[in-house]
């Protein structure tokens, strides 16, 4: 049974879920936890008025965004969303969708899936009770500073949706969670899986030394280097960091090219090494890394990132694996996984879905999500467990751990 603890209050508005296109797969599976829980939930009377609607067999309220030859779309829903606490559920990176463009099919760009959003928005005409946009991937968020005359994207992404009435934003793994301070009075719940990461660790390998003796945790740059703080303090292990050298007289694909990484840290000589980062674009910064701490003699090399976005493909990755030049990858589900993924040993992914329904259900009542942001209870738990038995059980019945 779910943690009611914080769940008997009366929710802010009959919960409704607006998974778009590109991420149906992720919201149905939030949706069949939150089905399931509330059926479950002992101190609830479906006949008080207060929770009308409460339990129910789906949360999910259709929608869709068709597109005209032209490439323009519209925004349309099939169920009323008045007085509805809405969830609104989109990965703007998802290239696996395509749509018919003046006689050729073409994928579809971020900036279509946040056009999308914002066409949802538009169709629900101001009637719902309060509109919370789910965004895994925030969108511009590589684009949150300014360096020169350049446009601030993700900044401005932020106000326009609460221009519309947009009033908390959920995302995963901000690139900067900083760029919240352009939406200062607005909820803006930056969610890191950290957990989940050492839980899909620890599964998949029985053999780990967690101290550091026998392990090392590196940043590949010096904008994961809290990332890369945050699991070695958690594993009571050290810290490394390779930082880029980059040739600023070019500019290729819209940023200055590497010209090599620099590493600052001790031995890994016989270490298992963590990489940990917040996205695997092409991969190539990540497997240079790879690379090098192979030939600095380490042990095994994990790289761990909340986004796989593989935009050179995966073939890159096959080859480096059998070049032994990394172990393993895991990434997560909230955005687009290529089904290839699956059938390749060198990968895992770790399962979100889970833990944001807990959100929503806590969204929904309006109740304090500081715990579940907080998960060093859980993780040292984990931890300690592994250690003891070089195992950890399944406790995917128990939505407070996550």
């Amino acid at each position: 049974m779910p943690d009611q603890s914080k769940l008997i209050t009366v929710p802010a508005g009959k919960l409704g879920i607006v998974a778009l296109k590109s991420s149906e797969r992720f919201g149905k599976t939030i949706n069949d936890y939150l089905v399931r829980w509330r059926k479950e939930r002992e101190h609830v009377s479906n006949d008080h008025y207060m929770f009308n609607g409460y339990t129910r067999d789906s949360y999910l309220i259709g929608s869709d965004c068709p597109r005209f030859a032209s490439g323009e779309a519209k925004g349309t829903l099939s169920d009323s969303v008045r007085g509805t606490d809405l969830y609104i559920i989109a990965d703007v990176t998802n290239t696996g969708i395509e749509y018919n463009l003046g006689g050729r099919m073409v994928p579809m760009t971020p900036d279509e899936h946040y056009a999308d959003i914002k066409r949802v928005i538009a169709a629900t005409t101001g009637k719902a009770h309060r509109i919370n946009v789910v965004m895994p991937f925030l969108y511009e968020s590589r684009q949150h500073k300014r360096t020169s005359r350049e446009s601030l994207d993700c900044a401005m992404a932020l106000q326009e949706l609460v221009s519309m009435g947009v009033s908390n934003i959920i995302t995963f793994d901000a690139h900067d969670p900083r760029v919240q301070n352009a939406i200062p009075t607005v909820g803006f719940e930056n969610l890191m899986p950290t957990y989940q990461f050492i839980k899909c660790l620890l599964k998949s390998y029985t053999d780990l030394e967690i101290d550091s003796d026998h392990m090392m945790v590196i940043s590949p740059d010096e904008g994961a280097m809290h990332r890369a703080i945050y699991f070695a303090n958690h594993c009571g292990v050290d810290v490394g960091m390779f930082y880029k050298r980059r040739d600023y007289t070019k500019i290729v694909n819209g940023k200055n090219p590497i010209v090599a990484h620099e590493f600052l840290g001790d031995d890994v000589e016989g270490k298992d090494v963590v990489i940990i980062d917040d996205m695997i674009a092409s991969g190539e910064s990540m497997l240079d890394v790879c690379r090098q701490l192979k030939e600095r003699k380490a042990k095994r090399v994990f790289c761990i990132a909340t986004f796989g976005l593989f935009t050179a493909g995966l073939s890159v990755f096959d080859k480096a694996y059998e070049e032994n030049v990394f172990d393993k990858v895991i990434t997560t589900n909230v955005i687009y996984q290529n089904p290839e993924l699956f059938s390749r040993e060198w990968y895992s992914s770790t399962d979100l879905s889970k833990y944001m329904a807990i959100i929503i259900d806590h969204l929904n009542h309006d109740s304090s999500i500081s715990d579940l942001l907080d998960p060093v209870a859980r993780i040292q738990s984990r931890l300690s467990e592994y250690k003891e038995k070089h195992t950890i059980s399944d406790n995917y019945d128990r939505p407070s751990l996550v």
